[in-house]
This record gives C-alpha cells, structure tokens and sequence, in this order.
C-alpha cells in the first residue's frame, strides 16, 4: 500500500499580474517594487515578493508566490506539521524531525498550525449535507465526547463533548445536526434511547448489526446452559433469524414471544430462564425494523464500522497528548486526527 501526501507547492516568484484588487476589485495596477523574503520551508529558503498598487482605490497591496502568505511558515511547512501532528507525533517530536531539513521552529508555531487547520475543517464541514451518517459516543481522555460521520465519504461532520448516555442533550445536538447537514438517518449502536431519539427527530434508523450480534450472541450462550431441554431448539431459531434478518423477523418473532410462557415471578424477583428467553425475544420484536432499515435504503450500511474507526483514531491521538487546555483546542485538535491524509 502507498501513502500519498499531498502538500502545497511552494514557488520562489509569481510569474503572472493580480487580476483584481483585494480592496476594490479593480483590475488596473501599477508595480510598486519587490522584495526578497526569508521564509521557513523543506526545500525554499527565499521567495520574491512584488508589490502593487492599485490605480482605481490607491492603495498598496503584496501579491505572494504559490504557497507563501504573510505568515513566516510556508503552506507547505504548515500542513507538513498538522500531518505529522494528526499521525502520532508530539508537537516538539515535529520540532525534531524538521530541524534535519534545516528548519527552525517552535512547538507552538506546530500547535498553531494545527488549531487553524482544525477551524478550516469546522467552517468546510459547517453546511455539508450529509444524507446517512453514523453516530456513537466514546471516553476519549476521561471525557465523554460524540461523534458524527458522513457515512457516504467517511468524513467527520461534528465531535461534541456529550456524555451518550444524556439522552436530553444528545437529542438537542442531532436535532441541531439535522437542521444542517440535512440528514435522512442515522446508525447507531443498541443503545435504548436512540430509538426514543429517532422516533421524535423523524428519522431512519439502523441498528448496527455489529452490536446486535455481539450482544445477542452472549444471551444466546447463556440461556442455553439455562433453558429446559425442549426450549434449547428456540435459540437455533432465533440464531437464524439474526443470520438471515428476514423482513417478516417481527411477526415470526410475536408468534414465538406469545408461545413462552408468562412471567411467574415477582418484579423484585430473579427471573427464571423461560422469563429471561421471553423478554429477549420481546425486545428483538421491538427492534426489528431498526435491524432491517438497510433494505429500505442501498445507501444505509448495516454496520457502524466507519464511525469507530474514526472514534479509534481519537483515542490514538489523544493517548499520545498530555492534555488539552481547553475545550476549543480539544475540539480543533481532534478535528484533524479524524482525517485521513492520502
């Protein structure tokens, strides 16, 4: 496999004229001189900067080279520093590696790069309509944090620090995300309060099947060291059914609920294996249509696989950094861990 980065070219003079102005939009200019500049990059260490003035306004403006601003760092220079920064490396390991190129930088001028590109990305993703998109929830440096993906380009579209199990905030948050990005639905895990959600946002929801199965295949080992003889053939049944996720799974799964008997034991009580099988069977029932969304929509994946890769590349990054001091650096910062560089 190759990796491909693709960093701004960085050029030592600008060949052609300006076309407009930067203050009036006029189109007639006047040279105004030149001047040669230091700059920090990899490979230039001197650019041309021309200097002009504008005919219709009078006023005087610099027109750079490709890949040079005002700023000392060249564009390469910066993205070189967020790429390193995004793929593991401290702020000061960056430091290290480009003083072999020659270049001489602080940490903080990398830390900096990073919170302008982390903004870049926010105002880019702000209004992006995104019509399925995976959302989950992790503890990322003992902080409950959610995240949201375009699951058509695998592209973060927003990280909050909620608490997943806030169901009140998490709502007013994919509320919010709705009324942006346009969003038809979503995929979540089995958590109980996404359905709740769903059903008051009006939107699709697919459980993924991931979860679904994990889960429901621990219950099944269970009950079958627990289950009198003649119930053991139902969890084949069940087993089979999560295997083939039939459209009909729903009404199959009534008839069987209404085949088991019912509770005999008190509410406080510990539940018998024919009440445990009973109430899986019931809560299979209850969520089937949210296990099938996918039949509906060729655009909605039956798992959530993207959305924790991107919440595996949070807890990566955020493993190798001491801290954030604030919430707006935390945010910026993990921004940019979540993109891919290829």
């Amino acid at each position: 496999m190759k990796i491909v980065l693709q960093l701004p070219q960085v050029k030592r003079t600008k060949l052609n004229r300006p076309s407009k102005c930067p203050y009036c939009k006029g189109e007639t200019f006047q040279s105004w001189g030149k001047v040669s500049r230091q700059i920090k990059d990899t490979k230039v260490r001197v650019v041309e900067v021309r200097r002009y003035k504008c005919t219709s306004c009078r006023k005087t403006f610099r027109y750079y080279p490709a890949g040079v601003t005002h700023a000392q760092q060249s564009e390469r220079l910066k993205k070189l520093c967020v790429i390193m920064w995004s793929l593991g490396l401290s702020h000061r390991s960056v430091v290290l590696i480009l003083s072999v190129f020659g270049v001489c930088l602080s940490h903080m001028s990398g830390w900096r790069s990073v919170q302008q590109k982390g903004k870049q990305i926010q105002r880019r993703l702000k209004w992006k309509a995104a019509r399925v998109v995976g959302v989950d929830g992790a503890w990322v440096a003992g902080k409950g944090i959610m995240v949201a993906v375009d699951l058509g380009d695998g592209e973060v579209l927003a990280i909050a620090e909620i608490d997943e199990k806030e169901k009140g905030a998490v709502a007013a948050w994919l509320k919010t995300l709705k009324q942006k990005h346009q969003i038809g639905a979503i995929v979540t895990d089995d958590l109980a309060s996404y359905k709740e959600i769903t059903d008051q946002l009006e939107l699709g929801h697919q459980v993924c099947q991931f979860h679904v199965r994990r889960w429901v295949g621990q219950a099944l080992r269970q009950l079958e060291t627990e289950l009198p003889k003649e119930w053991v053939q139902v969890l084949s049944t069940i087993q089979q059914m999560i295997d083939d996720l039939p459209v009909n799974g729903s009404r199959v799964l009534y008839e069987l609920w209404k085949a088991i008997p019912g509770r005999t034991t008190a509410p406080h009580e510990k539940r018998t294996p024919l009440e445990k099988l009973r109430d899986l069977v019931l809560r299979l029932n209850r969520d089937w249509e949210s296990y099938i969304e996918f039949y509906s929509d060729p655009g909605i994946p039956w798992t959530n696989n993207r959305t924790e890769q991107i919440i595996g590349r949070l807890k990566n990054r955020a493993s190798r950094v001491r801290g954030y001091k604030s919430r707006q650096g935390q945010l910026m910062g993990s921004l940019v861990a979540c993109q891919f560089w290829t």
